[in-house]
């Protein structure tokens, strides 16, 4: 598939986004200044959010609620916005006309690591949520079957961090349900070699 040749203009990098997202169905998010595009999940992606969300979804106090492909929007930067695998938001949500969150609103965020991922694309991503402020993030690693719940931003960067592996339970801060199950999470298979 070829991109359209695009030359962003200071400023209109959201433009550009959007134009990319339309002509090519790929997940674009702003992180940075940077343009960042994600395939399109696979299964065991996808199933994890499944996975996550029927462990959330009916244990939520009545005023939230988990909403995939949300994007939330970087304050004070109009060209910033990631899209979280899954978000916990207020319900107000269903009925909002915009299509970009308030990180103040985002209760929890949910990254899940994709198989090609690189490591600096995983740090400049969970910066990007420390300096937008939401309270928690949650990121989840498939290829090794480990997670990392970020808690407490401040001054750009999350102060508190707890690690663990698939298997051992994740204790989410109040109001989110606890403990959630990792049990279930799928890992990525190995690759196989092409002949």
């Amino acid at each position: 598939m070829d991109l359209p040749a695009l030359r962003p203009r200071p400023g209109h990098l959201r433009e550009t986004a959007e134009r990319i997202e339309a002509s090519t169905g790929l997940r674009v998010e702003i992180v940075g200044g940077s343009l960042v595009m994600s395939p399109t999940p696979r299964g065991k992606h996808a199933g994890t959010i499944r996975r996550l969300r029927i462990q959330l979804e009916p244990h939520l106090p009545e005023s939230l609620a988990p909403y995939e492909m949300s994007s939330v929007a970087l304050p004070g930067d109009p060209d910033d916005y990631v899209t979280p695998d899954l978000a916990v938001l207020p319900v107000e949500w269903d009925e909002d006309d915009s299509w970009l969150a308030d990180p103040a609103d985002v209760v929890l965020a949910v990254e899940v690591i994709s198989q090609s991922e690189k490591a600096k694309d995983v740090t400049d991503k969970n910066g990007w949520y420390a300096e937008a402020g939401v309270a928690v993030l949650l990121v989840l690693d498939p290829r090794v079957g480990r997670w990392s719940l970020h808690t407490h931003p401040a001054d750009g960067e999350y102060r508190g961090r707890l690690d663990g592996v698939y298997g051992e339970p994740i204790e989410l801060p109040a109001p989110l349900p606890s403990p959630i199950d990792t049990t279930v999470l799928p890992r990525y298979g190995q690759p196989t070699a092409r002949a």
